[in-house]
């Protein structure tokens, strides 16, 4: 299954790509978003058996995947070759950090770049999005509450990421970070532990391509690990970290200015085609 979160005149709304005889359709599950839908426990079952009002699929306004969740984590140096060309060793355990809510946009939204800084930063990124309340998760646990996969562009406010050892400050800022447009559940994609191809593209070049099955901490690993230190909710989201090709790592650095259209994609899940625009 395909699921969304969409804006519409009324509000948000959880939806699921369907297909019917005119083509596709979103189908209203009937909650105003999907971390509310996944909280409930028969989600899964309301979801194949959806049948309510439907919106068009052109045009569609997608908001975040989860517009709230209560969390939202990520795995810094979790691909090799990105490692190496931050010039880092490869780690034992995952480097953790948070994001929040108020750094979520849509898939389609504009990135406004900030006026304070000129080292705007791309990063692709696999998320796992939790379906169902875990704690100390075996690996039978972590699995069954892996609800499903989205995209995410981790933009990277790098001056201010680098200010400090610790990276918050550059991860941040308030409404840069594209996420979805889709919610995929893993039997659309191979399983829990999924190889997909996942790249950038910046006005048509490729910057990063990778593969998911290279993670260092795969997606039920990440799962057990983060509930053994917090309590993981339905909607909460885990990028897993992105791959070698980021701006900062160039030489000469490459960062984003404003007029650019920025893809993160990856295959299975969909992509974020977002324009960079200068904050006024």
């Amino acid at each position: 299954m395909k699921l969304a979160t969409i804006r519409t005149a009324d509000g948000t709304r959880a939806v699921k790509l369907v297909s019917l005889d005119g083509g596709d359709a979103l189908v209203d599950l009937g909650a105003a978003d999907l971390g509310t839908f996944l909280a409930d426990p028969a989600w899964r079952t309301k979801a194949e058996q959806a049948e309510g009002p439907t919106y068009d699929v052109q045009g569609a306004d997608f908001a975040p995947v989860v517009p709230n969740p209560s969390k939202v984590i990520c795995v810094g140096h979790n691909y090799s070759n990105h490692i190496k060309e931050m010039g880092r060793e490869l780690p034992s355990y995952p480097t953790l950090f948070p994001k929040y809510a108020d750094t979520l946009i849509g898939a389609h939204d504009p990135i406004v770049k900030p006026a304070e800084t000129d080292a705007l930063d791309w990063e692709v990124e696999f998320v796992v999005v939790i379906g169902q309340e875990v704690r100390r998760a075996d690996d039978a646990q972590a699995e069954a509450a892996i609800a499903g996969f989205t995209v995410m562009n981790d933009i990277s406010v790098r001056d201010w990421q680098f200010r400090t050892v610790e990276w918050t400050q550059g991860k941040i800022w308030d409404s840069s970070t594209p996420v979805g447009p889709y919610l995929v559940t893993p039997d659309e994609v191979g399983g829990v532990r999924p190889a997909l191809q996942v790249r950038t593209v910046v006005d048509g070049q490729v910057m990063q391509s990778d593969n998911t099955g290279t993670l260092l901490f795969d997606p039920v690993f990440l799962v057990k690990y983060i509930s053994t230190v917090i309590t993981l909710r339905p909607g909460d989201l885990i990028a897993t970290g992105t791959p070698a090709g980021v701006g900062h790592a160039r030489e000469p650095k490459v960062y984003l200015s404003g007029g650019e259209t920025v893809v993160t994609e990856i295959d299975g899940l969909g992509a974020c085609t977002n324009p960079v625009v200068k904050h006024v």
